[in-house]
C-alpha cells in the first residue's frame, strides 16, 4: 500500500472531483451515541461510495461535530479522525485529505502525516472573520513553519471567504486572493457560497482567476449535476458532499449520483 498519493491539482488541467466524508459526530462531541464503531463503519461505506462513482480524491472532515470548536480541537477528536483516516487509507489508494472543523489546520497536518493524507482544508488560512464560532484569525505563519519541518509535500488548500463567515475587515476579493497565496502561501484556493451547499458565485472565481491564472482553484460548495458544468471553465475542480447523499446531508453517499457527476465533471473538462 501507498501511504502517500500526491493530490493531481494543477491550474487549468483535468478537473478534479473531490468527495467529502463528512463524518458522524465523535467521541466528545454533544451528539456522540456512544457507538464509535458505527461511526468508522458510516464513513468507509461513504469512501467506499466515492471510489465506486468515481471520485479523484477524498476528504475527511468532522462535519457531525456541532458546534464546532473555533480553533484547537480536543484529542479525543485528532485520535477519532486518525483512526477512521487510517481505515480509509488502508481502503484506498485515492489521494485523502483532511478539514478539521472549525479551524484547526495543524491538527489537519498531523493527521495527514500520520494517515498519508496529501492536502487539507483550511477554512481561514489568513485574515480575520466573524463566524459563527466567534472571530478567527488565520495562523499562516505557524501553519508553514510545521509544514516545512515533518510534512513538506502535503498541500494547502485555502478557502477564500468561507461559508458560515463574514470578512472582519471587508477588501477587495481580489487582494485577499492575492494574499492567501503570495503572503500565507496557499497551495491552492477555494470559493464557496453563504452556507453548506448553496452555490458560488461564478462571477467571483472569475475574478480571482484574473488576477491568479496560475494558482488551482476549486469551488467548494453548492455543486450539483445540474450546474457542475456552468463552473468548469474557470475552476479546476470541486470539493462535494451534500448534493451526492441519498436522501438529505446526514444520511449515505449515493454512488450512482457520484457516478453521474463525475461522468459529467470529467467529460466537460475545458482547459482555460
Amino acid at each position: 500500500m501507498t501511504r502517500f498519493v500526491e493530490l493531481p491539482l494543477t491550474a487549468g488541467g483535468p478537473k478534479l472531483l473531490i468527495g467529502l466524508v463528512h463524518l458522524r459526530p465523535l467521541p466528545g462531541a454533544p451528539r456522540h451515541d456512544g457507538h464509535f464503531d458505527g461511526v468508522i463503519e458510516a464513513a468507509l461505506a461513504d469512501a467506499r461510495a466515492w471510489q465506486e462513482g468515481g471520485a479523484d480524491a477524498l476528504c475527511i472532515e468532522n462535519y457531525g461535530d456541532v458546534p464546532f470548536w473555533r480553533n484547537a480541537v480536543p484529542p479525543e477528536t485528532v485520535a477519532g479522525m486518525a483512526a477512521i483516516g487510517s481505515e480509509i487509507r488502508r481502503m484506498t489508494s485515492m489521494p485523502l485529505g483532511f478539514n478539521v472543523l472549525r479551524n484547526d489546520p495543524r491538527a489537519a497536518l498531523a493527521l495527514c502525516v500520520a494517515c498519508g493524507g496529501s492536502f487539507l482544508r483550511v477554512n481561514v488560512l489568513a485574515n480575520a472573520a466573524v463566524t459563527d464560532q466567534g472571530v478567527m484569525e488565520g495562523e499562516a505563519a505557524s501553519l508553514l513553519r510545521d509544514r516545512s519541518r515533518f510534512a513538506a509535500g502535503v498541500r494547502i488548500l485555502a478557502d477564500l471567504r468561507v461559508k458560515h463567515s463574514l470578512p472582519l475587515a471587508p477588501r477587495p476579493l481580489e487582494e485577499e486572493a492575492l494574499d492567501l497565496v503570495e503572503r500565507a502561501l496557499a497551495d491552492g484556493i477555494i470559493l464557496t457560497g453563504p452556507r453548506t451547499g448553496t452555490e458560488a458565485s461564478p462571477e467571483e472565481i472569475d475574478r480571482v482567476r484574473r488576477v491568479l491564472p496560475q494558482t488551482p482553484i476549486l469551488v467548494g460548495s453548492g455543486i450539483t449535476e445540474k450546474n457542475c458544468f456552468g463552473y468548469l471553465a474557470a475552476s479546476d475542480g470541486v470539493l462535494v458532499g451534500s448534493s451526492v447523499k441519498a436522501c438529505g446531508i446526514e444520511s449515505p453517499v449515493d454512488p450512482q449520483k457520484v457516478e453521474r457527476l463525475a461522468r459529467i465533471l470529467h467529460a466537460g473538462f475545458h482547459p482555460h
